[in-house]
Parts: C-alpha cells; sequence; structure tokens
C-alpha cells in the first residue's frame, strides 16, 4: 500500500514545495489556514486539502480524524505549519501554540496510527540558535522545538519511528519574496553566496523521510548555505 504523508502548512512557500517533493511517491494530505491551496491542488488533484486553524486546540485531533478518514493511515508527518509575529503584537501569544504546542498535540494525535518506520519531520529555524531581533518569542518557540525533537526521538525510538527537525536559513519564496536589499545583506552572510530556495528545504524532508535516513533521529539538520558561519 502507498505511503501517505501529511504536511501541514502547505497551501504555499516551503510546504507547498515539501508536499509536491512527496507527492513523487507518497499519498498527500496537507492543511492551509488562509492561503489559496489551489496551485498546489491543481497539480496533484487527489491530495487531501484541509482547512484548520492551529491556534484551536481542537484542530490537530480533527486533522488526523480526516487523514486516518481518507487513506487509514500515516506514514509521514511534517510539521511545517508555523507562525511568527512580533513580539510586541496582540497575536504574538500565538506563536508558542502553532509552533509547539500544535506540533505535539498533532503526534499524540497520529501516534496509535503509527508504525515501525513512520517518521517525524519538524520545520524549526537558524533562528532557534540566532535570535531574531523584535522576534524572541518565535526564536524561543525554535528552541524549544529542537529539544521537542530530541526528547521525542528518544521517546520514540523503541517503537521504530524516528523524530528529526529541519532548521532553515533564509529561504526567498515566490508568495512572499525579499527586498533586494534585505535579500542581499542574507547573501553577503552565507558561505554559499545565494539565498535558499524553498526546494533546497522540500529536498531535505524527502531525505529524511526515505530509507536512506533509517538511522538518523533526534537531529536538527541546519539547511542554511553557511549562514553566519
Amino acid at each position: 500500500m502507498r505511503q501517505v504523508a501529511l504536511v501541514t502548512g502547505a497551501a504555499r512557500g516551503i510546504g507547498r514545495s515539501i508536499a509536491t517533493v512527496l507527492a513523487q511517491d507518497r499519498a498527500l494530505a496537507i492543511t492551509f489556514r488562509n492561503s489559496d491551496p489551489s496551485e498546489l491542488l491543481n497539480t496533484h488533484p487527489e491530495t487531501l486539502a484541509i482547512k484548520t486553524d492551529f491556534t484551536r486546540p481542537d484542530s490537530a485531533q480533527q486533522v488526523i480524524d480526516a487523514v486516518l478518514t481518507k487513506y487509514g493511515r500515516i506514514d509521514t508527518l511534517v510539521l511545517n505549519a508555523g507562525a511568527i509575529s512580533a513580539d510586541d503584537t496582540p497575536d504574538a501569544g500565538d506563536v508558542f501554540q502553532v509552533n509547539l504546542l500544535a506540533n505535539d498535540a498533532l503526534l499524540k494525535a497520529a501516534l496509535p496510527h503509527l508504525y515501525p518506520g513512520a517518521c517525524v519531520i519538524a520545520i524549526s529555524s537558524v533562528n532557534a540558535l540566532l535570535p531574531a531581533m523584535s522576534a524572541v518569542l518565535y526564536s524561543a518557540s525554535k528552541a524549544a522545538l529542537n529539544t521537542w525533537v530530541r526528547g521525542m526521538a528518544k521517546n520514540l525510538g523503541a517503537k521504530g519511528i524516528r523524530v528529526n527537525a529541519v532548521a532553515p536559513g533564509a529561504i526567498n519564496t515566490p508568495d512572499a519574496p525579499r527586498d533586494a536589499e534585505l535579500t542581499q545583506q542574507f547573501v553577503d552572510n552565507t558561505a554559499l553566496g545565494r539565498i535558499g530556495r524553498p526546494e533546497d528545504i522540500a529536498n531535505t524532508v524527502r531525505f529524511l523521510a526515505s530509507e536512506g535516513a533509517a538511522f538518523i533521529t533526534g537531529e536538527v539538520l541546519t539547511v542554511s548555505g553557511g549562514y553566519r558561519l
């Protein structure tokens, strides 16, 4: 039977790129909140697209139930949905709910249906180690996510379930490109001399989800082109 991947926050940007790559050899489910998933669905019309809001505590169970209803299994869980907000905005408190607690709830809801060989891949950030100015809560939530990944890898290793994270550096997406001056600042501080692309992250996720990564767990793999080495 074909394996099933759930990618959260996959209507655009990095999430859409991850979903597109995984759809090459897996049945696919995605979540989205406000972004239109039509571009992905036009290419992969068989995809299950679930509109949800991870600031709601009951959303995780509803998502997992929907995936199981359609496919009956989950093999790869990619926790990409995230929130970023300046520390002084009214919704700053949502970042821990979306970036950490919702991911924990999703894994707990999925866990009874995950079998040996399943994997969980969280999307973290270099800001977990290099805090972003005026987005300290966001950076702290990603640092907490990294610790969660390592802890869950330890907890679930005996079940044959791998848990890893990918920490992107500066990535420009067609949906929300940085202006030329800011992009150049990142390029100047990156060893490979270019800004990241969504497919750089998607291809790393695909590797971590593959048999080639069968002995990798509890790792946070930085994919930044050598940012601030």
